[in-house]
């Protein structure tokens, strides 16, 4: 700001300059347009610079109200040019002449200091409004004591500061404008207040004018919101699925299905405590979040089911041995994890700090479900879980059994031939050799191909 002020001049200096912070993408565009004939382009603007703008300005977060286009009423003043070389004129003499006569000046008193009983105060009026006023300026004294009025050499009428730029919407003269917020600020509650406004301003409007809003950034974050919201449930009930359908147990699956929105509502603690906003990354990352905080509780569960498994009779008993075998398993594998997506909160400029809410609201995510894998899922596992006994084994094989027949038997059969192709590979290594090496040939094919122009 300092370095602008050499660049003012002294009159708005004097007058004092407000500087606001705004970003560069509007929140919304909006239109106020005219059916009326009696109300055109200039009387919309004006309006809304009395009535409309000072009120949507008010909005705590709105940093500007932009107004496309100049339709301010002013003075307008056509020079006759063939009037002024006829009494020897050009236009700076006649800017002179406004500049003289309809002006703002401080006003004063006579008679305060030279012992006088009275003092009478200087009372002029001021810079000129009306066209009547305009008309009357004394431009130049001619003979016979006669003057020359700024009438006689212009055409004077009260109409736009300028005729540079117009506006139409659905055919008719608009005015057009530019909401931008203030930097940090909510863009979906200022959006709503601002729809606040606009009911109540609309009940005030004068008849034939109307307000369209083409561009609202709060339709695309509610449907983003949306969109969110449904891939994380779409998310959950696909894990909570899967788990099913692998440990064929509800006791089981529910102790992941608990785990994972514990996590969540978890990272949404810390987020507002960083003072994170709930954005589409940080909503993004919560997503990704759900398959990786649901791994450590599957990892816990396993593990207590291969003790039952074994012969065991006690869940707690089978809890703690289990979680003496995996606990440095889980803690080493969460470090590993975190520090995945450690350097992403390190990039730099406008999209570090985006990213670095995307790492952020991972990296919480899975410490949050490391604890949850050493201290709640371990206590659920021990409550909920029941030792395998031979009666529960023989169960009379209805439909959810047959199926769970059938899929252990074809899991079993397809992990018995992803057996076979490792060992396969393993005993016959020059065929990865020979595989991989058709990649990279191909690869330098395309790469040489490119360079010397045979393909696009």
């Amino acid at each position: 700001m300092a370095r602008a002020n050499s660049l003012l001049p002294q009159a708005v200096i004097q007058t004092g300059v407000t500087t606001r912070k705004q970003q560069t993408s509007a929140l919304m565009f909006m239109s106020f347009y005219s059916t009326n004939p009696d109300y055109d382009e200039t009387f919309v603007q004006n309006y809304l610079k009395i009535n409309v703008i000072p009120e949507i300005q008010r909005v705590n977060g709105v940093g500007n109200v932009n107004v496309f286009g100049s339709k301010d009423y002013a003075m307008r003043i056509w020079l006759q040019p063939e009037k002024l070389a006829a009494y020897s004129l050009i236009p700076s003499d006649v800017v002179a002449v406004l500049n003289e006569q309809s002006l703002e000046a401080a006003a004063g008193s006579l008679g305060e200091n030279d012992g006088e009983a009275f003092s009478y105060v200087i009372k002029y009026g001021g810079r000129f409004k009306t066209q009547e006023q305009y008309s009357n300026i004394v431009v130049k004294a001619l003979d016979n004591g006669r003057f020359l009025r700024l009438e006689d050499i212009a055409e004077i009428e009260l109409g736009a500061q300028s005729y540079a730029a117009s506006s139409m919407t659905a055919g008719h003269p608009a005015v057009n404008m530019g909401i931008y917020q203030t930097k940090g600020s909510n863009a979906r509650e200022i959006i709503l207040e601002i729809e606040n406004r606009l009911e109540q301003i609309r009940a005030d409007l004068p008849s034939g004018i109307n307000i369209f809003v083409p561009y609202n950034t709060n339709n695309f974050l509610n449907a983003s919101i949306k969109k969110v919201a449904s891939t994380l449930i779409e998310a959950f009930l696909l894990v909570f699925l899967v788990v099913f359908i692998f440990l064929q147990d509800f006791r089981s699956t529910l102790i992941p299905a608990i785990a994972v929105p514990v996590s969540i509502i978890g990272t949404f603690f810390f987020l507002n405590l960083f003072g994170y906003s709930i954005n589409l990354l940080t909503l993004f990352a919560l997503v990704l979040a759900i398959g990786i905080v649901v791994d450590d509780a599957i990892v816990v569960v396993e593990a207590v089911h291969a003790k039952l498994d074994e012969g065991a009779k006690n869940p707690k008993k089978a809890t703690i041995t289990a979680m003496n075998e995996i606990s440095g398993a889980i803690v080493s594998i969460t470090l590993v994890m975190a520090a995945v997506f450690i350097p992403v909160t390190f990039v730099q400029g406008y999209t570090g700090v985006f990213y670095e809410q995307f790492g952020v609201t991972l990296i919480v995510a899975i410490i949050i479900s490391a604890i949850n894998a050493l201290t709640l899922s371990p206590a659920l596992c021990a409550l909920f879980l029941k030792p395998h006994t031979e009666e529960s084994a023989s169960k009379k094989k209805n439909l959810k059994q047959r199926f769970f027949n059938a899929f252990n038997s074809g899991f079993k059969a397809t992990t018995k031939k992803y057996g076979r192709s490792v060992n396969f590979l393993y005993q016959h290594k020059w065929v990865t050799a020979f595989i991989h090496g058709i990649g990279i040939g191909r690869n330098l094919v395309v790469i040489w191909s490119s360079e010397n122009g045979f393909c696009a």
